[in-house]
């Protein structure tokens, strides 16, 4: 991760990302904040910002939608197409 942005940030601008970060956005995430950094001056680039992997599991965490997901998740017939 860059040392742009906070391991906690649940957004972060596309500004503030490079390629190392894509544990933390994803790679298409990266991908734009690393153009972006890497445009020559003057070339304009629509801003944006990216959510977090962070953010993703805290708001699992705080719906308890993870163990939610996981008991389905572990009930599933993975043979049962139609189901």
């Amino acid at each position: 991760m860059s040392a742009l942005f906070s391991a906690t940030a649940l957004v972060v601008p596309f500004e503030h990302l490079r390629m190392t970060d894509v544990e933390a956005v994803g790679g298409k995430n990266a991908s734009l904040g690393e153009m972006i950094s890497q445009l020559p001056q003057g070339v304009r680039v629509p801003t944006g910002f990216a959510t977090t992997a962070h953010a993703f599991r805290e708001f699992l965490k705080a719906g308890d939608l993870g163990a939610r997901i996981n008991s389905k998740l572990s009930a599933l017939d993975v043979e049962d197409v139609r189901a």
